[in-house]
């Protein structure tokens, strides 16, 4: 293991508690800023996820989007891929996916513009830690060969970290959303 894959490692363990505890002190409007942003995108495609164990939940502001326009779900097709984006409409039937988490029985593709992306940790700057898998990384840097993709972290504000350990191969978030404030991250 590399220093930087050492330094990412404990950066990881110390975000997960940090979020463990977010979550478990967590009530209900949790995605109530999220639900704001997005209701000045309304009808461009977005791409939500099922939040997995502590992960802040974004099932509210996707349900409202839904209304508006296409939302997606991320597929972990294989690993070193980037994800695909299965349509998703409140109360439709959800199967297991791969690594757990949930994904629509139909398999109906879209392609967003906007990624709501689960973080581990995130800076100021932009900077997430991820879960190490480079699934949303490749994904973003795919998606904005193609056209302009705004991707946005959801968070707990107390996932924050100054420090973050990165690699010129991760995707800068262009906002954070966390339970408490919006993010907007200045690019030179």
């Amino acid at each position: 293991m590399s220093a930087l894959q050492e330094v990412k490692q404990a950066a990881r363990k110390a975000a997960f508690a940090r979020r463990k505890a977010a979550h478990e002190a967590s009530g209900p409007g949790e995605a109530a800023l999220l639900s704001g942003v997005l209701a000045g995108y309304r009808g461009v495609p977005i791409a939500g996820y099922m939040a997995m164990r502590t992960e802040i939940d974004p099932l509210a502001a996707m349900e409202e989007a839904a209304a508006h326009g296409p939302v997606g779900v991320p597929v972990i097709e294989a690993p070193g891929q980037a994800l695909t984006f299965a349509r998703w409409m409140p109360g439709c039937e959800l199967k297991d996916g791969p690594f757990g988490a949930m994904i629509p029985a139909s398999a109906e593709i879209m392609i967003p513009e906007i990624v709501i992306v689960p973080l581990v940790a995130f800076d100021r700057r932009g900077g997430r830690l991820g879960y190490g898998g480079g699934f949303y990384d490749r994904t973003l840097e795919m998606l904005r060969a193609a056209r302009p993709t705004l991707a946005i972290g959801f968070a707990y504000g107390a996932q924050e970290d100054g420090a973050l350990p990165l690699e010129a191969t991760d995707q800068p978030l262009d906002m954070v959303v966390t339970e408490a404030e919006v993010i907007e991250i200045g690019r030179a």
